[in-house]
């Protein structure tokens, strides 16, 4: 794979973890996608595309809360450089045979750095704020599959996960 490395870049020759020197990296447009899903029973599945669990709109709940926390990922992940994000993007898709909220984020920026961290933060907590939102009927709901699903821009090239 294009610009893969074999070796962590977070750690200096002593072995002490630091925020990587970005300083010199060119400046580029750069796009991150990420996804992940939350399996839950049926009957919750139903609350959901109902409207009506007991504290409101979770989507449009899950969505704003993806929104702040790809905004704020520099402060939740200790080496993440804080990036001026020109657009994050959550959708949301009712997967009804597997009982599941899909989850999809887009997050660009126009950075020295990559915004993968952004759009996994982003589907990570927008997936936890549903489990939040329905606990109260369906506590063994399931996430999985939290995951980059592309990006673009940056030296390392272009990546399309399977």
């Amino acid at each position: 794979m294009a610009g893969q490395r074999s070796h962590f870049t977070h750690f200096d020759a002593a072995g002490q973890a630091h925020m990587v020197d970005v300083a010199g990296k060119e400046i580029t447009r750069r796009l991150a996608r990420a996804g992940g899903r939350i399996a839950m029973r049926p009957e919750t599945l139903a609350l959901i595309r109902a409207g009506s669990a007991q504290k409101g709109d979770v989507l449009g709940t899950a969505r704003i809360a993806a929104i702040q926390a790809a905004k704020r990922t520099a402060e939740l992940i200790p080496l993440a450089h804080p990036l001026p994000l020109t657009r994050v993007a959550v959708d949301f898709t009712l997967d009804e045979p597997d009982s599941a909220v899909v989850i999809e984020v887009v997050a660009e920026t126009i950075d020295r750095t990559g915004v993968e961290m952004e759009a996994l933060t982003a589907a990570a907590v927008g997936l936890l704020t549903i489990y939040d939102m329905c606990k109260a009927v369906d506590r063994g709901m399931r996430i999985d599959n939290v995951r980059l699903l592309e990006k673009s821009g940056g030296k390392s090239g272009h990546y399309k996960g399977a």
